[in-house]
């Protein structure tokens, strides 16, 4: 009689999987909006009963985890200084640097297109050049947008994540623009009209105009608006109190 002997469950092999840096690029910009909210609101908790050092030296760390693109703020007040994307391609003839450029969107779209198809995400991808910049759109992607609102971070995370695989691919630094389904167009529709009612009271009155804090794309809106307008403007203040000022018409 043979004895009923305890079935014993075959061992599992433990999962060696390695996420792939792909997939790592994607959790971390889809994340983007979330760990932006739970900075921001570490950083309110702190400053309410830490002393002015304290949330001074708080709020330098937090400006530098959040990447923002220091060429966007031109301050007409200054020299424009020369960037390291300007040196390396110092000389580059026209048809160089178009050429030059739109290979930085092919390769950021092809860098977009792989992240959204990990994210099992859905969305089309638009390249063209503007200026000095390759420009790329993603377009056609509802939850893009919904996570992407109501301030940008995930475009913003997208755009720095897309800039890396340009300079991984061809060892330069890039300065490529990313918008998502319009955002940064609208965004800037709206900027202009804020800055243009500035612009009026300036003009009406005889005291300069500050501005809400900004960022350096918001702050290049403005100051692009101001110099149309034939008025002085100026960028003041230090990390995210950084504001632009709009001068009467002396």
């Amino acid at each position: 009689m043979t004895e009923n002997q305890p079935e014993i469950a075959p061992e599992t092999a433990p999962d060696t999987t390695e996420e792939t840096p792909q997939e790592v690029a994607a959790e971390s910009a889809l994340d983007a909006r979330e760990l932006s909210a739970a900075r921001e609101a570490g950083a309110e908790t702190a400053e309410a009963g830490a002393p002015e050092e304290g949330r001074l030296a708080e709020a330098d760390a937090d400006e530098e985890q959040v990447p923002i693109d220091e060429d966007d703020d031109e301050d007409p007040s200054q020299p424009a200084a020369a960037t390291d994307a300007d040196d390396e391609h110092a000389g580059e003839s026209r048809e160089d640097r178009l050429k030059r450029l739109e290979e930085e969107g092919d390769i950021a779209a092809d860098y977009l297109e792989e992240l959204l198809d990990i994210a099992d995400l859905d969305g089309d991808i638009d390249i063209d050049v503007d200026g000095d910049r390759a420009s790329v759109e993603i377009r056609g992607s509802e939850q893009l947008s919904r996570l992407n609102k109501p301030k940008g971070e995930l475009m913003d995370a997208l755009q720095e994540l897309s800039r890396l695989a340009v300079q991984t691919r061809t060892g330069n630094r890039s300065r490529l623009m990313l918008d998502i389904d319009g955002f940064r167009a609208e965004h800037r529709s709206s900027l202009e009209e804020l800055a243009a009612q500035a612009v009026a009271e300036a003009t009406s009155g005889s005291e300069p105009v500050p501005m809400r804090p900004m960022n350096p794309f918001e702050r290049k809106v403005v100051h692009d608006v101001a110099k149309r307008e034939g008025l002085r403007s100026e960028s003041e203040g230090e990390g995210k109190g950084r504001h632009v000022v709009i001068f009467p018409a002396s």
